[in-house]
């Protein structure tokens, strides 16, 4: 920690962020912290200027799930704040270290109802790990640091809370030198039962969760698994938590998932869950298997102690880090036994039961007609066309969704969803946060048309701030999801789930970024390889018919009493 030295509060709040290793913002400029904003030039950090402050925090979401760091989002206090809520909820679900600045109407008129006036704490009390009011000008700089360690060391957002008078003025401050926080693998007596349970395991399956993503430990998860010659299956939408083309990497559980890694989960007699809270809508059944192995002994693996044993009964719960837990169980296990022999009928059952439902994926395409592409015949060309390098976001809904059957990955930080959160409008900013993160990478959000019009104005943003993300936009002029449940569930009857669309291509083009419209299947690989060449902002708009996969939830809906079917069949005539 360096001696005191004399600055403004601004100074201070802004030599802290560089101390925390920030060079990125997102936001929409305002007077209510202008005075800080005026130095971010002076200290290399870039104000990524967005169109809505919802997408700004959605883009630090997406800036620190491809690097593991902080994503730093700020607004005018305000509306501009409010703005943030739906997204920093989507970071919290996604245990995203994201940092909310909130600058707030000037503290000698507090309580007053003057302009753009309201308690920013409460609204995202439930949504944050840790909030912050800086109370006083002098403590600026420590608060800001408290709030940048905890991001990090909790993993999920936090909310510093600043009167934009409190900028302003002189002061003697020390800035900070950022001590991260040491993990550990768990406690010894734990993982002692934890390698007896897995080494006396007739059919051990481990699930890899988002927390081996955050903690490096994808390779150590591949060590582990290989000495145990066990099936690897990701958790829900985090189905770059273990190498695809790995011969033990399964696929994803939840909704549409892998058949393969459904199968195999179910005759496992021991689980170990690394990194995953094992959330309830992941291990729902799916595609009729209610696969969850409910005799089967887990063993849970967290950093936060309050999700072991939260949502499904478990044999043991090791609260520790999951790279360290996992090299911590391969070291008891070769200790015990250096050089395993492979098991090689259970990798001849493994390799089976991924290409059965290899086989039974493709089979699921139908055909398209003139004009209008089969969902699944588009997200089969499109994952063909996927640079290796890619990250991909997807949002919500019936097509996006369907998705995660198709997208596979071999390196880790390579897939962004709204997680449990499950809102609209999160794919398109994501990416452009990953973008900015990882120049290096192709960045490509799946979009249904439907999301597309919250996040559209976005594009404008890419154009301005030289942002080269792929959008693909789903047309097929329905709320899928929704219009599924309406199918399934309320006789077909179909109440604001139609949808008339613009050509979304031609809009992208009159604001200025390159528009594609796709009609035809074997026109979608050129045309994604071509946007990911052409370095610029791309739209590709793909006109699909409206065939849709199977609902999120068969057990969310009642059926419709005879009563009323017979009321609404008499009125239709």
């Amino acid at each position: 920690m360096s001696n005191k030295t004399r600055m403004t509060p601004s100074e201070a709040f802004v030599e802290t962020l560089v101390a925390h290793g920030v060079t990125t913002v997102f936001g929409i400029a305002g007077s209510a912290y202008m005075d800080a904003m005026d130095l971010f030039p002076l200290a290399g950090i870039r104000l990524v200027s967005v169109a809505h402050e919802q997408n700004a925090a959605h883009m630090a979401d997406g800036y620190s799930r491809v690097t593991n760091r902080h994503g730093v989002c700020i607004a005018q206090n305000g509306p501009g704040v409010t703005n943030f809520v739906t997204a920093i909820a989507a970071a919290y679900w996604a245990h995203s270290p994201v940092v909310a600045i909130t600058p707030e109407a000037g503290s000698t008129t507090a309580g007053l109802g003057g302009f753009q006036e309201t308690d920013q704490m409460p609204i995202f009390s439930k949504i944050t790990r840790y909030q912050v009011h800086v109370n006083s000008p002098a403590r600026i700089a420590e608060l800001t640091h408290r709030a940048f360690t905890i991001a990090l060391d909790e993993r999920g957002p936090v909310q510093i809370n600043i009167p934009r008078d409190y900028f302003y003025g002189e002061l003697e401050t020390t800035i900070a030198t950022p001590q991260p926080t040491e993990r550990s693998a768990g406690g010894s007596h734990s993982l002692d039962r934890a390698a007896t349970l897995l080494s006396g395991a007739s059919c051990p399956v481990i699930i890899s969760g988002g927390g081996v993503v955050m903690a490096d430990g994808v390779d150590a998860a591949r060590r582990l698994a290989e000495h145990l010659s066990c099936p690897v299956v990701t958790s829900y939408l985090h189905n770059d938590a273990f190498p695809a083309s790995h011969e033990l990497g399964c696929g994803p559980l939840g909704y549409q998932g892998s058949k393969a890694a459904m199968r195999l989960i179910a005759k496992a007699d021991v689980v170990l869950a690394l990194g995953s809270r094992l959330g309830p809508f992941g291990t729902l059944p799916q595609h009729g298997i209610d696969y969850w192995p409910t005799s089967a002994q887990v063993i849970q693996v967290d950093t936060d102690a309050r999700m072991l044993g939260l949502v499904k009964p478990i044999a043991l719960g090791i609260r520790g880090d999951a790279r360290l837990a996992a090299e911590a169980l391969l070291a008891r296990l070769e200790a015990a036994n250096p050089t395993p022999a492979r098991d090689e009928t259970r990798l001849a059952e493994i390799a089976a039961e991924k290409t059965a439902w290899a086989a039974e994926l493709a089979g699921m395409a139908t055909p398209s007609e003139t004009g209008r592409i089969s969902p699944r015949a588009a997200l089969t060309e499109l994952a063909r066309a996927m640079p290796a390098d890619a990250v991909v976001s997807t949002d919500i809904g019936n097509v996006c969704s369907t998705a995660n059957s198709y997208l596979a990955f071999d390196q880790p930080r390579s897939f962004l969803a709204a997680m449990s959160w499950g809102n609209c409008g999160y794919a398109f900013p994501t990416a452009i946060g990953a973008k900015v993160a990882r120049p290096d990478r192709p960045a490509i959000a799946y979009v249904g048309e439907g999301a597309w019009g919250m996040s559209l104005a976005e594009t404008m943003t890419c154009v301005r701030e030289q942002i080269p993300v792929v959008a693909v936009v789903f047309d097929n002029q329905q709320w899928g999801a929704e219009k599924r449940n309406q199918l399934d569930f309320f006789d077909g009857r179909t109440v604001a789930t139609n949808l008339e669309n613009p050509d979304f291509a031609a809009i992208a083009r009159a604001m200025g970024a390159e528009g594609t419209l796709v009609e035809e299947v074997d026109q979608i690989g050129d045309a994604l390889r071509a946007a990911v060449a052409s370095n610029r902002p791309t739209i590709l708009t793909l006109r699909l018919n409206q065939e849709l996969a199977d609902p999120f939830r068969r057990d969310a809906f009642q059926p419709t009493p005879t009563r009323l079917l017979e009321k609404y069949r008499s009125l239709s005539g």
